[in-house]
């Protein structure tokens, strides 16, 4: 009677077992076509503007090319690439945007490391203090006023100094440290005869490589998508970024258009639509080359740091 019993038991089991690799099956489906829908809201843009930036006018200007490109020329292109000033200004752009990810660190770092402390009196106010940036800002025209000021207009470090602190990125560091990085650590350096600045330059740092690498890429990325100080606080050419470069050549070609239309009697040489997209592309290849190098600390630093407050 018992042997019967359990292996009534058992078939019951295994058939719940299966039920169970059944309904795994099915949600573990439904999570896939979530993931590919996700992702496809993320990649086919990117592909839509890629095959845009090689069309031909008449196919574009037609709304015809979705995600194939149709009449394929470089003339965009040829003439992005084939502008002096926005040579010019890429590398501009580049040696910017490294000066400002590097001091933006750096500040993030010295911010974020002695916040993470409990040892550090006031850390709840200077905390607090800390974070009001993010919550008020004082407007262009106070900024501009302040910058002119501390004689800082039309140089290369109006573009660089106002932004080098974020107080979102410093949340994140902190909270990194605070719910990574153990304090027997910290305090068995201590005992060793450590400093302050031995710990966080021989153990934090290279402890927290996901996380530098998430801020960094936020940073880079931050920098080079702005423009609009660019535009306020520079007139000198030289200091214009590749953002702003794109921009005056997006707006002229969208002047030029009905010119062109005009006495050619046809469709300019590269419409503002194709010539928007073929720009996007353009700025676009940094961040392309940049992000499978930090990828793996990128995902890891996004999973980690904004959990624990």
């Amino acid at each position: 009677m018992s042997k019967k019993k359990q292996t009534t038991n058992e078939v019951t089991t295994s058939a719940g077992g299966a039920h169970a690799v059944n309904r795994f099956r099915i949600s573990d489906f439904v999570m896939m076509a979530i993931i590919v829908l996700l992702c496809a809201t993320c990649v086919l843009p990117f592909i839509h503007v890629m095959a845009k930036s090689i069309s031909g006018n008449t196919a574009v200007m037609a709304k015809a090319v979705y995600f194939w490109p149709k009449d394929i020329t470089f003339d965009a292109f040829k003439r992005v690439f084939g502008d002096d000033s926005m040579t010019y200004s890429m590398i501009f752009s580049v040696i910017v945007t490294l000066i400002f990810t590097v001091l933006g660190m750096l500040v993030c770092t010295c911010a974020a490391y002695p916040l993470s402390k409990k040892r550090l009196k006031g850390r709840s106010w200077l905390t607090f203090l800390l974070m009001v940036p993010m919550y008020f800002s004082a407007g262009i025209i106070p900024a501009y006023l302040l910058y002119q000021d501390l004689h800082v207009l039309d140089t290369m470090w109006v573009l660089i100094l106002p932004l080098i602190y974020s107080p979102y990125n410093m949340l994140i560091m902190k909270n990194f440290f605070m719910s990574t990085i153990p304090d027997s650590l910290e305090e068995s350096a201590f005992l060793d005869g450590a400093s302050n600045f031995q710990i966080l330059g021989k153990i934090v740092i290279p402890l927290s490589k996901p996380i530098l690498a998430t801020l960094s890429l936020f940073y880079a990325v931050g920098r080079w998508n702005t423009y609009s100080d660019n535009m306020y606080y520079t007139r000198d050419s030289s200091l214009k970024m590749i953002q702003y470069k794109l921009y005056q050549l997006v707006a002229s070609a969208n002047e030029a258009q009905t010119a062109s239309l005009a006495d050619t009697g046809g469709v300019s040489q590269s419409a503002p639509e194709v010539l928007q997209a073929a720009s996007i592309m353009f700025v676009t290849i940094p961040i392309i080359i940049i992000y499978p190098f930090l990828q793996k600390y990128f995902v890891q630093g996004t999973m980690i740091g904004a959990v624990k407050g």
